[in-house]
């Protein structure tokens, strides 16, 4: 895996990328980038909600956008999987621009995409085996007992081996995330989309589900965007973040840069989070 310092990035087939933030947040380099922000902007009546967005996120990377409550991350979020449509700009996707696609168009992209939200959003109703098996039932053909082998590995791969049969409200909140992703994973997405993944959460399953986050970006080699407010879990899993102020981009690049050349506004962010970032575990190389 590769090694994050604020400087650069090596990978294992010793390439590197040299992340230059721009004034208005932009990540460049040469990088395979999956997915680019242009100037995105999202109003709401006369309420400006994010204001001119320019970021670049990497390929089989864990990409984590910061900011605090109303900063505008759960709408960019939102437009990412296009459950919304931006006001201005433009969101490439390999290299298709989600916001002029027409529905047909934009409902194969959506494929790409996998959604982990905030509190799993599990249907209260259905067994953990109905909840993860319902993406394979609407939009695939596969029978009944290869639907039932597919969720059986996926949730023996996140420790879930034997809740089949339980339904939601036996389930612990870490449970509970392990089944939405698990759920996210079933039509093999290119990119995993987590809203606020360790929300509500001990530092035991705080620190479970960010091992997780990891081990499924390196299983299934997906484009991870983490949508957060937990710098603990930040400095754990990101490759590269981002904060955002008041629907701007502050600063962008990777954490220790954020920490050791952040504007203070992004100083201030840290600082009220009471992490000590010197003594937060990176990934490992």
């Amino acid at each position: 895996m590769p090694r994050v310092t604020a400087r650069r990035i090596v990978g294992t087939t010793g390439a590197t990328f040299q992340p230059s933030v721009s004034a208005n947040g932009q990540i460049s380099g040469d990088h395979d980038h999956h997915i680019k922000l242009e100037h995105l902007s999202k109003r709401y009546g006369n309420r400006e909600v994010l204001r001119d967005i320019n970021l670049a996120i990497p390929k089989s990377k864990t990409t984590v956008i910061l900011g605090g409550s109303g900063a505008g991350k759960t709408t960019l979020g939102r437009l990412l999987i296009a459950l919304d449509r931006p006001t201005s700009g433009h969101i490439w996707v390999d290299g298709e621009d989600l916001a002029v696609l027409d529905d047909v168009k934009l409902n194969q992209v959506r494929r790409k995409f996998g959604m982990v939200f905030q509190y799993a959003a599990l249907l209260d109703s259905l067994t953990v085996m109905d909840n993860v098996a319902f993406p394979l039932r609407e939009h695939t053909k596969m029978s009944k007992r290869e639907v039932r082998e597919a969720v059986s590995e996926k949730l023996e791969l996140l420790g879930l081996r034997g809740t089949e049969k339980l339904f939601p409200s036996q389930l612990s909140g870490g449970m509970r995330k392990r089944v939405g992703i698990a759920r996210a994973l079933m039509l093999q997405p290119e990119i995993l989309i987590y809203d606020e993944p360790t929300s509500g959460l001990d530092p035991t399953s705080s620190r479970m589900v960010d091992d997780i986050i990891e081990k499924m970006r390196e299983v299934f080699q997906v484009t991870s965007v983490v949508i957060s407010h937990d710098m603990t879990s930040t400095f754990r899993i990101a490759h590269y973040a981002c904060l955002l102020v008041d629907g701007r981009i502050e600063a962008a690049g990777t954490p220790d840069s954020l920490v050791n050349g952040g504007s203070e506004a992004v100083r201030m962010f840290i600082a009220a989070s009471g992490v000590d970032a010197s003594r937060v575990s990176r990934p490992p190389e």
